[in-house]
């Protein structure tokens, strides 16, 4: 929920989220549209669905329970090196090194202050040496609420890093409208093409491209001409 959002936003969502679905099991087996409902106003609507198939993988074949490997967990839907590693960190308080845009703020800011172009592989090293082995979980917690503390003291340090990215203007993009889509479509149980577009003021070809790729990664389904929440458990 927090990658690419502020914290602000996510608190209440999380809470909902927790309440609706309290473990690995209830979530598996929650219909999709259920879950695209706490997930709304969040945005980036993949990570719910990643999300929900993880949940479904993890409770099929390995009996809900979390796997600590860093092999099996790069495996799962939407899960990366880094973080892998930052479940190792949180879930199990392994020592692993791993940089997220706090973890280097951070570290950006103490030992690169006059510098712009910093790599994640100059920053590496010294996260391994400064970690606390002992309880990492602690240790990176802190570091992330030192960086949050230095994005509202100092311009972004993070922004001093070679892997920066500016986050892409959301009002009238692709992210805004596949959100208008998914949300009309749980207010309604199904509609044409030409009804979404009636709601949703785009051109007609963006929009069915849009649309089309909701319906290839799972969102939605295309059923006599009309569409809505794919509404099985996958």
């Amino acid at each position: 929920m927090l990658q690419q959002t502020q914290v602000d936003r996510v608190i209440s969502k999380y809470k909902l989220f927790i309440k609706r679905f309290p473990t690995i099991q209830h979530l598996a087996k929650a219909p999709l549209p259920k879950l695209l409902a706490v997930w709304q106003s969040l945005g980036y609507n993949r990570r719910a669905l990643m999300l929900h198939s993880c949940a479904q993988i993890i409770t099929k074949e390995y009996n809900g329970v979390v796997p600590n490997s860093p092999e099996i967990l790069k495996s799962l839907p939407g899960i990366g090196k880094a973080t892998a590693a930052s479940i190792r960190a949180f879930a199990f308080n392994k020592p692993i090194p791993f940089i997220e845009t706090n973890v280097r703020t951070v570290f950006i800011h103490e030992f690169f202050n006059d510098q712009s172009g910093v790599t994640d592989d100059q920053l590496m090293p010294l996260i391994e040496e400064t970690m606390d082995k002992k309880n990492p979980c602690k240790w990176y917690s802190a570091l992330m609420d030192y960086g949050t503390k230095l994005k509202k003291e100092f311009p972004n340090p993070s922004r001093k890093s070679a892997h920066h990215n500016k986050q892409s203007r959301f009002e009238g993009s692709n992210r805004q409208i596949r959100g208008k889509v998914l949300k009309l479509l749980l207010e309604n149980k199904a509609l044409s093409l030409s009804q979404i577009n009636k709601h949703i003021v785009s051109d007609s070809n963006r929009l069915q491209e849009i649309v089309n790729n909701l319906v290839k990664e799972g969102f939605i389904t295309h059923k006599n001409d009309k569409f809505g929440i794919n509404s099985s458990t996958f």
